[in-house]
């Protein structure tokens, strides 16, 4: 039995209570929410916290998801109604609930014009994204919009069938403000510091150059509230899908993983209507950026830490990668002496704490290979926005240094049991390149040639000599000795080595 609307009704009778599923009548859900980038992470978080507001009987929030990728996703779930099961796994015994606030599910690819309509809907009062840092089309280190990326080049010359999520928003506003209807809330839900500033200022940027009276329309009318999203989203595997569908007795073709633990922080500040998320366990507050960046840089930082130098190890998944004890004591003392003290939200060091007890999680399976994607936009606000706020005050960087000097190694493609991995990034072709011609360069060559990449570093931190020749010592340490003895080396605060001569001049 395929898992389906017909299907709950069954469900809710065998499992007697064990699985909560979905009780109201969804044919009356409005569509108040436009969902962009329709992955698991989504599903596991803000369509859960939704789903706890349809259940109360507050059914105007109804999510239309939009894959601005692929068509996998809304295929699977298409089939199935758009219901799916959440699996919250903490190594003992897990949960399930099937939610059904997804009521469809549309491709950008296939028809921009059904996401636009249903982004214009005068139901729809919120737009949300989900889309990752790259799909932003932003210069990572300066954070300005790419305005020669190929779908920003194309949304700005066919405004009517976007591709870029930027296209979308300002588009559908535009045809709002044609239409005499207010603006949605866009409400962005990535790992980007002050995400709501960002992409109001990335569709403000967008719409000054398309048609500047509808820029500022959206900058008197519109609103973009920052967020702090946290949960731990595993991808999903057929082994999840046999398990899933064995307890549920029904099959799931896309079901998500996930930990207990959930946070959404969001800044109180929305163009129309919203739902009482703060009922379904949301916080929500007049600044964000505290939360936000206490979680960029110390469980997102600390995930990078855990992918680059647990994958150069040889070791698969979160779990693994924290019982070594090298490893462990590493990122502690990284987020203990480097990050919190960058960080201005109360409780850090029981936020730190909290992180190490999630990262054990056994149940999770969290891929290293998954965190380490795209690292080439994550860096920027993972560790480099800390070492920045370091050098100008003059406290230590040596683990951040090392942090990095693990991602520079990483890139070779070969971690040290001899597997090789692939480099999954939207720069991978950039980076290969830097690599390659550094392969036999002694240390301080490989780092100077990577700072190069403005996208990446900007323009500072190659101008910081002691920072380049930290991170060259940790590299040179991580090729010599491996990483773990060049960790312990670096935990104890004790020189790895010294680079083969300092930087070029200039430099």
């Amino acid at each position: 039995m395929r898992l389906s609307n017909a299907a709950v009704a069954s469900l809710a009778a065998r499992a007697a209570g064990e699985i909560v599923v979905p009780t109201y009548d969804r044919a009356s859900l409005a569509p108040g929410i436009v969902h962009l980038g329709l992955g698991a992470f989504h599903r596991a978080h803000q369509a859960v916290y939704t789903e706890h507001r349809l259940r109360a009987g507050d059914h105007r929030w109804g999510i239309v998801g939009v894959s601005l990728r692929r068509a996998d996703t809304s295929e699977a779930l298409t089939a199935q109604d758009h219901l799916y099961a959440v699996d919250v796994r903490d190594g003992t015994a897990d949960s399930f609930q099937v939610v059904g606030a997804l009521i469809a599910s549309l491709v950008a690819p296939q028809s921009p014009a059904a996401v636009l309509d249903a982004m214009t809907d005068p139901r729809c009062h919120i737009v949300s994204l989900t889309i990752t840092e790259k799909g932003y089309c932003r210069n990572p280190a300066s954070g300005a919009l790419q305005f020669d990326h190929p779908e920003i080049v194309h949304d700005l010359r066919e405004a009517a069938a976007p591709r870029s999520a930027i296209g979308f928003v300002v588009r559908a506003l535009a045809l709002r403000r044609a239409g005499g209807f207010r603006p949605f809330t866009v409400l962005p839900c990535d790992n980007l510091p002050s995400n709501g500033d960002t992409m109001r200022e990335l569709t403000l940027a967008f719409a000054r150059e398309a048609d500047p009276a509808l820029a500022d329309w959206i900058e008197g009318e519109g609103a973009f509230p920052n967020t702090m999203v946290d949960r731990i989203v595993p991808l999903t595997t057929d082994a999840d899908r046999r398990r899933v569908a064995k307890q549920l007795g029904a099959d799931d073709a896309w079901p998500v993983m996930t930990e207990p633990f959930s946070q959404w922080v969001i800044e109180d500040r929305f163009a129309g209507p919203r739902p009482a998320w703060e009922r379904a366990g949301a916080t929500l507050v007049g600044d964000a950026r505290p939360y936000e960046q206490a979680k960029l840089r110390m469980l997102n930082g600390a995930h990078s830490a855990l992918a680059y130098l647990g994958s150069l190890i040889g070791y698969d998944t979160v779990d693994q990668a924290i019982a070594a004890p090298a490893v462990r004591n590493f990122v502690e003392s990284m987020l203990r002496d480097e990050v919190e003290p960058t960080l201005s939200r109360p409780a850090l060091a029981s936020y730190r704490a909290e992180l190490f007890t999630r990262f054990r999680n056994t149940a999770l399976d969290h891929r290293l290979q998954q965190i380490a994607t795209d690292g080439s936009q994550k860096l920027p606000q993972r560790w480099l926005e800390s070492v920045r706020a370091n050098l100008k005050s003059g406290a230590p960087t040596e683990r951040l240094a090392f942090a990095l000097a693990g991602w520079i190694a990483y890139l070779s493609g070969q971690d040290e049991t001899g597997r090789t991995y692939a480099i999954a990034d939207p720069l991978a072709g950039t980076l290969a390149e830097a690599v390659r011609s550094t392969l036999h360069a002694d240390a301080i060559d490989a780092v100077q040639t990577l700072f190069e990449i403005e996208s990446i570093f900007g323009c500072d931190l190659r101008a910081q000599p002691r920072f380049v020749t930290q991170v060259a010592r940790h590299l040179a340490a991580i090729r010599a000795q491996g990483v773990v003895k060049a960790m312990d080396a670096c935990t104890a605060s004790r020189p790895c080595t010294q680079p083969q001569r300092p930087p070029r001049s200039g430099e």
